[in-house]
């Protein structure tokens, strides 16, 4: 009897993450899928919420189009949880290009201005800014992996600090808070590139100071391609204008007959006619999804499988761009061997359904959290040796 009371009252350990939702992700069944840094598959909650939207739009058209409205205000109240913002302060945008272009296009610039930007960035996050030269800002290239300390001796003076959350090719995770904080003690706009971090690690505008970000669905989120969102802090809507201007940027776009160009009071003025309704669906689907799931239990489980894969290509030889740390660290983990090139690696992996992705002559490889233990150890067996 008293065996048997201990064991009644031990309970259970809860399942880990990746067998607990596996089955949200039937990608699982064809392929180990360690490429969500470009291309992510679509979590079931996505792929049914725009099934429904397509068998819907064929049998009734657009009969149900108060639904779509109902969806497009859902996806920024959940951008918005995700972020810790307001739904007033979230627009919906085609990609993150478009998100960062309506930023930098946006302000009144000035000859003599200067921006703080960043030589490793995705390109997205670079000619905006190099643009911006021919009008007479001037911009000062820092690296990612410089020192705190020299980012704060660029700041006085800097209008704008463009930088990503987490680098596309090395994986390199930023402090988000501290330069936001330097950003808010100098006065100066601090938009990010969320890309490669929505959606798996935690983000909170307000606690970091961020005026700006930007991100697709389609990577990390787990939602479609050319959907995404804009965040612009409430306080910087009248000093940004809208890039394109549409029949939906302004207040009284539901009158068509009006020729009031007055801007809509939210977000909603940077979004320039008929959103992606099908992508909406899906994306508000999937960051509900994440939502639920939680994005510290999602940092958590990406944080050990991405630590997992780096040991692992360490010890058969191979040179890891960046050496993940605790705060540095992100879903992404890229690799190269001193003799083969990334793309028959990447080739062979492919024959054997892993996913992965040859970039700039290294192998890049980014699990989410459904990934298992399991699958980061086959992958790394059929690496070849060093």
């Amino acid at each position: 009897m008293g065996y048997q009371k201990i064991a009644e009252d031990v309970a259970e350990p809860p399942p880990a993450l990746h067998t607990r939702f596996r089955s949200e992700f039937p990608v699982t069944r064809e392929l180990i899928y360690l490429n969500h840094a470009a291309v992510a598959p679509l979590c079931r909650p996505a792929a049914e919420a725009m099934k429904h939207l397509a068998e819907d739009a064929c049998l009734h058209g657009s009969l149900h189009y108060s639904e779509w409205m109902d969806t497009y205000e859902g996806l920024r109240q959940a951008a918005a949880n995700l972020i810790n913002a307001s739904t007033a302060e979230i627009a919906i945008v085609k990609n993150t290009s478009e998100g960062i272009s309506t930023v930098a296009g946006g302000f009144d610039w000035r000859p003599g201005d200067r921006i703080i930007a960043f030589q490793e960035e995705f390109p997205s996050n670079y000619y905006p800014w190099l643009r911006l030269e021919k009008r007479g800002v001037d911009v000062t290239w820092l690296s990612i992996y410089d020192p705190i300390e020299r980012i704060a001796e660029a700041l006085p003076g800097a209008r704008l600090l463009a930088i990503s959350y987490v680098n596309y090719l090395s994986g390199y995770r930023v402090d988000l808070k501290t330069i936001g904080e330097l950003c808010q003690r100098h006065n100066c706009f601090f938009l990010v590139d969320a890309i490669q971090g929505m959606g798996v690690f935690p983000i909170d505008v307000e606690a970091c100071h961020i005026d700006a970000l930007a991100a697709d669905g389609h990577k990390w989120m787990l939602g479609p391609e050319g959907n995404g969102v804009l965040y612009v802090r409430r306080k910087w809507l009248d000093a940004i204008e809208p890039v394109e201007f549409g029949w939906t940027n302004p207040a009284s776009y539901a009158d068509y007959s009006s020729r009031d160009m007055t801007l809509r009071p939210d977000a909603g003025r940077y979004e320039c006619g008929t959103l992606n309704t099908i992508g909406c669906f899906g994306l508000r689907a999937a960051i509900e999804f994440l939502l639920e799931v939680g994005i510290e239990q999602i940092a958590t489980a990406v944080e050990s499988r991405a630590n997992q894969l780096e040991a692992g290509v360490l010890e058969k030889g191979y040179e890891v761009m960046v050496k993940r740390t605790t705060q540095t660290g992100s879903g992404i983990v890229s690799f190269r061997h001193p003799f083969l090139d990334c793309r028959s690696i990447v080739s062979d992996l492919k024959q054997n359904r892993i996913a992965a992705a040859p970039r700039q002559g290294w192998v890049r490889m980014s699990p989410h959290f459904y990934i298992s233990p399991d699958d980061i150890e086959q992958a790394v067996e059929l690496l070849p040796g060093v």
